[in-house]
C-alpha cells in the first residue's frame, strides 16, 4: 500500500493509490477511477469541479480506452457533481447515488447555505460564493440498491456516512481495506486556502462551512475508524495509509468534538 505515485497530466495532478485506484484533483476536489487500466469495465466515482469533462474525459481514455460503466456520486455537492452530467450525457451512463441524495440531484431539494463564520481560513470566508442549488439529472440518476452493493463494483459495498450531507455515502473493499470516504473526513484543511495549494496532508473532519449536521458526521467518522482501514482516498487531499491513517483516523473518531467541530456556527449546537 506504499507504492503510490504522483503524476502530472497537463495542469491536473493524479495519484494512482493502488492499481486499480487513480485519484485526480479537479482544483479543490478529486474524483476517482475505479478498475484495472486497459482491463474490463471500470466505475467513476464522483466528478469533481465544473469545467474539468475534458481533462477528465482525456485521462480516462489514456487509462482505460472506454467510458465508464456508471458513476457513483458519494454526495451532491457542488464540487464533487460540476461535471457530472455533462460525462453522463457524453458516455450515456447512468448515475447512483444514495436515496436521500435524490431530492438534491432531481432538483426537487437545495441544500443548507455554507457558513463562512467557521474554520477561519479563506476558503471557508469565501464559502457564500459556492452554489448550494441542487441539481436536476433527471432519469440518469437512481438510487443505489439498499443491501450496501454497488453497480459494476462486486468487491465493494458503499456505507451511509450521513453528517456533511444526509445520503452521503463512502466505499469500502475489505480484501485490502481500501476506503473512498468522500467528504466524511478529508486529509487537508479544507478552510484554508494556503493548506488547499500546498495539499498538506493532515487528517480532518468534514469541511466546515458545508456540515449541517455534527452529531451525525461524528458517528459517521467513528463507524470508518472502525473498519481500520489500509489506505484512505478523500474528496479532498491526497490518500493516506498503513499506521498514520489508522492512528489519526482513530484519533479524530475519539476526539472528533475537540478536532473537528468548530467551536461557533449556524449548524453548531451548543454543547456542554
Amino acid at each position: 500500500m506504499e507504492n503510490h505515485s504522483l503524476l502530472r497530466t497537463g495542469a491536473v495532478d493524479t495519484e494512482e493509490v493502488t492499481p486499480d485506484l487513480l485519484s485526480m484533483r479537479t482544483l479543490i476536489a478529486n474524483v476517482l477511477m475505479v478498475g484495472q487500466p486497459k482491463q474490463g469495465s471500470w466505475v467513476l466515482v464522483d466528478t469533481g469541479m465544473a469545467k474539468f469533462a475534458d481533462a477528465i474525459a482525456d485521462t480516462a481514455v489514456q487509462r482505460f480506452d472506454r467510458p465508464p460503466a456508471c458513476i457513483v456520486l458519494t454526495h451532491g455537492h457542488f464540487d464533487h457533481v460540476g461535471t457530472v452530467k455533462e460525462l453522463a450525457d457524453r458516455w450515456n451512463v447512468p448515475v447512483y447515488a444514495h436515496g436521500l441524495e435524490l431530492p438534491y440531484l432531481t432538483g426537487k431539494a437545495n441544500y443548507p447555505p455554507a457558513d463562512p463564520t467557521v474554520g477561519g481560513g479563506l476558503m471557508a470566508r469565501a464559502a457564500p460564493a459556492y452554489p448550494n442549488e441542487g441539481i436536476n439529472l433527471g432519469t440518469r440518476v437512481h438510487a443505489l440498491p439498499k443491501d450496501g452493493s454497488l453497480p459494476e463494483l462486486p468487491e465493494w459495498r458503499w456505507i451511509h456516512t450521513p453528517g456533511h450531507s444526509p445520503g452521503h455515502i463512502s466505499l469500502y473493499r475489505e480484501r485490502d481495506g481500501a476506503l473512498i470516504a468522500g467528504d466524511a473526513f478529508i486529509t487537508v484543511k479544507q478552510e484554508s486556502a494556503l493548506a488547499v495549494v500546498t495539499q498538506s496532508k493532515e487528517l480532518h473532519g468534514p469541511p466546515m462551512y458545508f456540515t449541517p449536521d455534527w452529531e451525525a458526521a461524528e458517528q459517521s467518522v467513528q463507524k470508518l475508524a472502525a473498519l481500520k482501514p489500509q489506505v484512505a482516498i478523500t474528496g479532498h487531499g491526497v490518500s493516506m495509509a498503513g499506521a498514520e491513517l489508522q492512528e489519526s483516523l482513530l484519533c479524530l473518531a475519539e476526539h472528533f468534538k475537540e478536532m473537528a467541530v468548530p467551536k461557533q456556527g449556524k449548524y453548531v449546537e451548543d454543547r456542554p
